[in-house]
């Protein structure tokens, strides 16, 4: 893509409003504009970025086995009334009337409708286990929406539901979507580490968050530095296998954030060098409940002897359009953002020091075809500014690698080469530059 075509408002001065880093950069970038409080559009780079997070988190649930399928937006009071969740779940639901005066509301989560959807469709424990999820945007009505994405009232999730005949089949499922999470996260570059939780509104009696250390995180985190430093990614994991050992791997390690933090425990399990007292940054959820929905809503199925049977559910969120905010926030520098290679919009930006420079011009473009002919995401900057508003603008937008050309490279048939998260710069050939990053 050529910048000089490209939709992509930067800004050079921070918005007023935007108090956390992420929120600045997401801005300045051109990544998001906000419409009314805690509501967002998504520009071009930014939704790049964000189909970028969705693609490897519906990866890895199909890898775990969780099929996908679509819920809509807006959902049924009545579904909340069987639930008993109506009244109770608080002003952060927005509730509709529609124009046949039946009350309605705009889904701040799932559990009632893919309820409904497993009880209508499933009579049999043959049947199980089923998990099911979907990539949707939902609305809670936070009274102080701020932080940018970071805490919308509209945002992008991640949800999925487990249905088991009994208490071991949920654990094994909870197991599964532990370890995908793991997965998940590492895949963007993220360290994120698995703490107890409080179910809270879901309900049930079995739940963990998963944490991202960043200085700006609305959390404080304790844990053992050994959790930091576990790698998930260089282990062939079998998802059809007990996966009970990897989980405990974890658990078993302390990890807490500020809410149900011991202080004595922590001093006690953990040697003084590798305790970690950090700020983080939730980025997703899982939660067993049991039969907290399937009973009321008659969720059941029949047994091995006939008899009927109220299947077992979990519930497990990641924050999609939240983890783009939680990236930057553990990524960045004072001079812009710094993508991950997994979840970048575009992994090399092409600079041209003089685009009225014909030999420039046409080494850049040279190499930009063959870039986009080996498949290499490439933003070209071929517009007529400063080499300085050039280099300012790539280090904002975060792109991984920048091959910079101008009049002195092209003669000495040499192109610099500059890692966006280290700044170390090399010159390579252009045949080398295409080779490496093709591979």
């Amino acid at each position: 893509m050529r910048l000089s075509q490209y939709f992509l408002p930067t800004l050079k001065e921070t918005p007023a409003e935007a108090q956390i880093v992420s929120h600045r950069l997401m801005l300045r970038a051109g990544l998001v504009r906000q419409m009314s409080a805690g509501i967002y559009a998504w520009l071009p780079l930014g939704y790049r970025v964000l189909k970028n997070i969705e693609r490897i988190v519906r990866e890895e649930q199909d890898a775990s086995g969780a099929q996908e399928v679509l819920m809509p937006t807006i959902q049924s009071a009545d579904l909340w009334r069987e639930s008993g969740r109506y009244d109770a779940y608080g002003p952060e639901m927005l509730r509709i009337i529609d124009r046949h005066k039946r009350e309605m509301l705009y889904g701040p989560t799932n559990e009632e409708v893919i309820t409904v959807i497993f009880r209508d469709a499933v009579r049999s424990y043959r049947d199980l286990p089923r998990n099911l999820y979907h990539i949707q945007w939902k609305f809670r009505d936070e009274v102080r929406p701020r932080f940018g994405v970071m805490r919308g009232r509209e945002f992008l999730m991640k949800d999925n539901y487990s249905f088991d005949l009994d208490k071991a089949g949920a654990i094994r499922s909870y197991n599964k979507m532990f370890v995908a999470y793991l997965r998940t996260f590492a895949r963007m570059g993220l360290k994120a580490i698995p703490m107890r939780a409080d179910t809270g509104p879901i309900g049930g009696d079995l739940s963990h968050e998963f944490i991202i250390l960043a200085d700006t995180g609305e959390s404080a985190v304790f844990c053992d530095k050994d959790l930091i430093d576990k790698d998930i990614l260089g282990r062939k994991i079998d998802f059809s296998a007990d996966l009970q050992p990897t989980v405990n791997e974890w658990t078993s390690l302390y990890a807490a954030t500020d809410e149900m933090h011991d202080q004595a425990r922590f001093e006690k399990e953990v040697v003084a060098d590798r305790r970690v007292a950090a700020r983080g940054i939730e980025v997703g959820h899982i939660f067993y409940f049991g039969t907290k929905y399937s009973k009321p809503l008659n969720a059941v199925v029949a047994g091995p002897n006939g008899e009927n049977i109220a299947v077992e559910m979990g519930s497990y969120g990641v924050g999609v359009s939240r983890l783009m905010g939680a990236i930057i926030e553990a990524s960045h520098d004072a001079n812009g953002i710094i993508w991950p290679e997994a979840v970048t919009p575009f992994k090399v930006g092409l600079i041209n020091l003089k685009p009225d420079d014909s030999a420039v011009s046409g080494a850049c473009q040279t190499l930009y075809d063959k870039l986009g002919a080996a498949g290499v995401d490439t933003l070209y900057d071929d517009r007529d500014l400063r080499p300085g508003t050039k280099f300012a603008d790539m280090d904002l937008i975060g792109l991984p690698w920048q091959v910079i050309i101008g009049p002195k490279g092209v003669a000495a048939g040499k192109l610099e080469v500059k890692n966006r998260k280290t700044g170390q710069r090399e010159e390579m050939a252009p045949e080398a530059i295409l080779a490496r990053f093709a591979a």
